[in-house]
């Protein structure tokens, strides 16, 4: 018997929408909750039963409403809280749950609290962020330099100058987003107030923002130099020393009052440090996603160093850190399982093989690699579909501030890189790849708009797009929807152990699944050439899924995804 306690959001398969991208009901060109709600037959179809939902609250969306200016308030464009809570009683009709997106660690500056925080030191709100004196006083014009040499995530000094009040500060994103003080009392009780008000109208979790970050060492040291001239702030915000203490806390005044799920977005979080965030015994959050497997192709494009490479990810090295997790978090912890998000590149591009020849069998062979493996899957708009990413051919189709920023220094400002380099990186690895519209038909804008869209569609969804794939039996859609359905039947597949197989094999992901007498048996192929394999005998037992019509004895086909039950 699985000692693993049962509950909904272990047993659950959650499915991001990206609003702004999802389905938009009234021409504007960005996606809304009215087009949400009309769209979730579609969902329910599918089998995924809970929703997590991007911000969707009041915004000057500078970060695509990452940067909340309203946490009671929903974004125009969107609709209202009456649009709001009428997608969520469709949704629970449905039996589909939605999980919302809580960004804590920053709001925008447009926000209420910075607007007074900035007016003076002796303002009531001035210490709900992070300000402080520069190293050498003054505006940076004439002189003055910040507090530290911290690098924001999205290009430039992590600080910025005020000169009302001549101090700095902080933002760990863009300027537009000031990071909020959690060693203030008051801001907490803020964010818990907040919390509780949503969880009163009907939501059923949380997905935290770099909620990994809110604690900061409050020396406020350099960071280790970078080529770039400016520091690290990883080993200073990044698993603070009070982040424990604050989630606790959290957990004792909201989370434990509702059943509810609550997945941590943790980067630079360790396999030890993850068992703390998201303990068995339940005094933190639920799960956290890890990012160790999405930065294993970190390399170098030009002289420029970091995300920004143009290499896929060696299976073997991907392979080598999700048994880690695996492993490492059996009895401990629970799994977040997922490829990509709004965050990253999509998963066949990424990961598999996007080529016409094989973007079908090799999405559905990622999907099988990844929903048999122990933990809560999650599911970007669009992969149940083999989406791929966008070929950036114009500067002018970004939008994303991240990337736009990283192409002013590496390109502009450094000449590190080539204009083509960088949009050949984009094509890689590229947030907006992951945001373009979601391709419902072959209509003009894939049926996402009857107006211009705020980010341009897809070319190829005149090929890949919802309408032609939900009634036919061999679509990726439909490949889905079967692991969907194997999960919510299968308790083995939810609870069973993980124990990995053909470790030294460069082409082969291999694994089995092992629970009350019962094993499950999955192999991967991750090349387009036929590859030995004799992980299956006459007495294999019963066929649960394959990607291929026909198996063929002692190989695994190009791409091939083969699963068994005894």
């Amino acid at each position: 018997m699985s000692k693993d306690k049962h509950v909904w959001w272990k047993e659950a398969v959650v499915y991001q929408v990206y609003p702004q991208s999802f389905a938009d009901s009234n021409g504007d060109g960005i996606g809304d909750l009215p087009g949400l709600t009309e769209r979730l037959p579609y969902l329910a179809k599918l089998g995924i039963n809970v929703i997590w939902l991007s911000p969707v609250y009041a915004s000057p969306m500078d970060d695509n409403g990452y940067d909340i200016a309203d946490y009671r308030a929903i974004q125009p464009e969107y609709g209202t809280l009456e649009d709001f809570d009428h997608m969520l009683a469709r949704a629970h009709e449905l039996g589909i749950r939605i999980v919302m997106d809580l960004v804590a660690n920053h709001t925008s500056d447009e926000h209420g609290w910075f607007l007074e925080s900035r007016k003076g030191k002796d303002n009531p709100y001035r210490d709900f962020y992070v300000w402080r004196d520069g190293k050498t006083p003054g505006p940076p014009e004439d002189g003055g330099t910040p507090p530290n040499n911290w690098e924001s995530t999205f290009s430039g000094s992590a600080w910025e100058y005020d000169a009302a009040t001549d101090q700095w500060y902080l933002h760990c994103f863009s300027k537009k987003q000031p990071d909020l003080n959690w060693e203030n009392p008051r801001v907490r009780e803020e964010v818990y107030d907040l919390m509780a008000w949503w969880c009163d109208r009907g939501v059923d979790g949380w997905r935290m923002d770099v909620i990994s970050m809110i604690s900061k060492d409050q020396r406020f040291p350099d960071g280790k130099p970078k080529k770039n001239g400016f520091g690290e702030y990883g080993p200073y915000v990044m698993n603070g020393p009070r982040v424990h203490e604050f989630i606790q806390e959290m957990n004792e005044r909201v989370l434990s009052r509702y059943d509810i799920m609550t997945v941590g977005e943790a980067q630079g979080v360790n396999l030890e440090q993850a068992k703390q965030y998201a303990n068995a015994e339940g005094t933190e959050l639920d799960m956290i996603f890890q990012f160790e497997h999405v930065s294993a192709s970190k390399t170098t494009a030009g002289s420029f160093t970091g995300k920004w490479g143009v290499n896929k990810p060696q299976m073997p090295k991907v392979r080598a850190l999700l048994n880690k997790w695996q492993l490492g978090l059996e009895g401990a912890s629970w799994n977040s399982l997922f490829w990509n998000n709004h965050d990253q590149p999509r998963a066949v591009s990424r990961f598999g093989n996007d080529s016409p020849e094989w973007r079908v069998l090799s999405a559905k062979m990622l999907g099988t690699c990844l929903h048999f493996m122990k933990g809560t899957p999650y599911i970007l708009q669009g992969e149940e579909l083999g989406m791929t990413n966008m070929h950036f051919t114009s500067l002018d189709q970004c939008r994303d501030v991240e990337e736009l920023g990283i192409y002013q220094q590496a390109v502009v400002e450094r000449g590190v890189v080539t204009h083509d380099q960088m949009l050949a990186a984009f094509d890689n690895v590229a947030r907006d790849n992951c945001r373009t519209p979601m391709q419902w038909d072959d209509a003009p804008n894939a049926g996402f708009t009857t107006g211009k869209p705020w980010i341009d569609v897809n070319p190829n969804y005149t090929e890949i797009n919802a309408a032609s794939q939900v009634d036919d039996p061999d679509s990726v859609f439909s490949y889905y929807r079967e692991l969907i359905r194997l999960r919510r039947e299968l308790p083995i597949m939810v609870y069973g152990t993980y124990v990995p197989l053909l470790e030294d094999s460069s082409a082969i992901w291999a694994y089995r699944r092992e629970l009350d007498g019962k094993v499950i048996t999955v192999g991967c192929n991750w090349t387009d050439t036929e590859q030995p394999c004799d992980l299956w005998d006459d007495d294999a037992g019963e066929v649960l899924i394959g990607n291929y019509a026909t198996h063929k004895p002692g190989v695994l086909q190009p791409y091939e995804a083969y699963v068994t039950l005894r």
